[in-house]
């Protein structure tokens, strides 16, 4: 199987300083702010959310991701908006089916609407597209999906350029990226509630969810290698 794309690695001391100035500006904001104001700010937000209603915010969850807005932001805020009106069971199916919609979307797009300019673009941030067959399509997907770094959307894209089979894509991207957005969405309203039983047990499950992946992951690399 020809090696499958490797990212531009940034210097050690760039990440350093990135996580230093991000901890920094969370302190001064707190500090300026104070918890109780951030608190009403997100306490707005979510009302806002909720004002414009389920329709709009999972249609919107369905598409933008695919130009780049983080899923996982979606994952935090669906729970605390609208499980009051849809249950939090409702919730959860409903962040499973965008989720699968958007996969939908990005691999057409990838695939056949915008296959030239995303190749392009994939290709200008250091990656190549892997060469797929029948006979390794399971196991690019699978590296793709489980090699961190590279963005949802971007592992979406590179499955699409690749023409890993849809049924095959579908399949491994959903179940892949399910456990943590479904924990997020679970996270995202107990953390608005203070519930830090809860919180520190979905935190345990998604720490262990990212553990098992690297694990998997380390497992195909040395089988293939």
């Amino acid at each position: 199987m020809p090696p499958l794309p490797e990212k531009k690695k940034l210097p050690v001391a760039q990440l350093a300083i990135g996580g230093v100035l991000l901890a920094v500006a969370g302190i001064v904001v707190l500090r300026t702010v104070g918890i109780a104001q951030l608190v009403a700010w997100i306490d707005a937000f979510i009302a806002l959310i909720r004002d414009l209603g389920p329709w709009i915010f999972f249609t919107a969850m369905a598409l933008l991701p695919a130009a780049g807005a983080p899923l996982m932001g979606f994952n935090l805020v669906a729970g605390e908006a609208f499980a009051a009106r849809m249950t939090m069971p409702g919730v959860i199916v409903t962040v499973a089916l965008m989720i699968a919609l958007n996969l939908a979307l990005t691999y057409w797009l990838a695939r056949y609407a915008l296959r030239p300019l995303l190749r392009r673009l994939v290709e200008r941030y250091g990656y190549s597209v892997p060469r797929t067959t029948p006979d390794n399509a399971l196991m690019v997907a699978l590296l793709v999906r489980l090699t961190p770094g590279p963005p949802f959307f971007f592992q979406s894209y590179l499955l699409g350029l690749a023409e890993v089979p849809f049924r095959l894509y579908m399949i491994v991207s959903w179940l892949a990226v399910l456990p943590l957005a479904l924990s997020a969405v679970v996270l995202g309203k107990a953390a608005r509630e203070g519930h830090f039983g809860k919180i520190f047990t979905v935190i345990g499950v998604m720490l262990l969810a990212v553990v098992a992946v690297q694990v998997v992951r380390k497992k195909l690399v040395k089988r293939e290698s």
